[in-house]
């Protein structure tokens, strides 16, 4: 773990010993840290467990042992109440095919208490989503699927958003703007992001970094 939070805010997530591993593969033990308020990154090679430990973090895997709090809400306790705090979404994921880009997006409100439908449309409009929101998911290019998940990232509100591979598809308009909510997100006092990628991106201030 690179880069110590500021002690002085209380962490957004906590991770205590940490075990988890496929049959066979074992792939971290004992692991510890923080999340503090702000843009934090999981940094490793292919296969080192980068998606696995955000999986984790959100609920979708369970650890052979080891907690994880938000703010206190454990997620062996209190499973709903942690995933309520949570925004998080495969990105390899086919759950949402049948639905139009503008149906999975009108459908978070119902399930994220601080959606907010203003930040949505500054991020349709951004990424360029407009000619693509009344198509069903299955038609969109791997490019416009991450830009639909990314506008539901920052639009959710979530006290933790964490997104996998953020750059990945991206044309290079998208991935200037998406620096750019990243560096916003590197400043938020209270709410936590955490990517996981192979690199820090350029220009982006960390608060912490945890390297698998």
């Amino acid at each position: 773990m690179n880069a110590a939070p500021d002690r002085t805010t209380p962490p957004v997530l906590q991770a205590r010993n940490l075990r988890f591993g496929w049959p066979n593969r074992p792939l971290f033990d004992g692991l510890s840290f923080d999340l503090p308020p702000g843009l934090s990154l999981v940094r490793g090679d292919d296969g080192c467990g980068k998606s696995s430990l955000i999986r984790l973090i959100a609920g979708d895997l369970a650890p052979e042992s080891g907690t994880l709090s938000i703010h206190g809400t454990r997620l062996d306790a209190q499973h709903s109440a942690y995933r309520q705090q949570v925004f998080w979404i495969d990105p390899q994921t086919e759950a949402h095919d049948a639905l139009s880009a503008a149906g999975y997006l009108d459908s978070l409100s119902q399930h994220l208490p601080r959606f907010s439908a203003d930040v949505l449309a500054d991020l349709v409009a951004g990424f360029a989503l407009e000619p693509h929101l009344n198509k069903p998911m299955y038609m969109l290019s791997a490019g416009s699927k991450r830009k639909v998940w990314l506008s539901a990232a920052f639009a959710a509100g979530t006290p933790l958003t964490l997104i996998d591979q953020p750059f990945a598809a991206l044309d290079a308009p998208s991935m200037r703007l998406l620096t750019e909510l990243l560096q916003d997100a590197a400043s938020h006092p209270s709410r936590a992001w955490v990517i996981a990628d192979y690199e820090a991106p350029a220009g982006v201030e960390l608060a912490s970094i945890i390297d698998l």
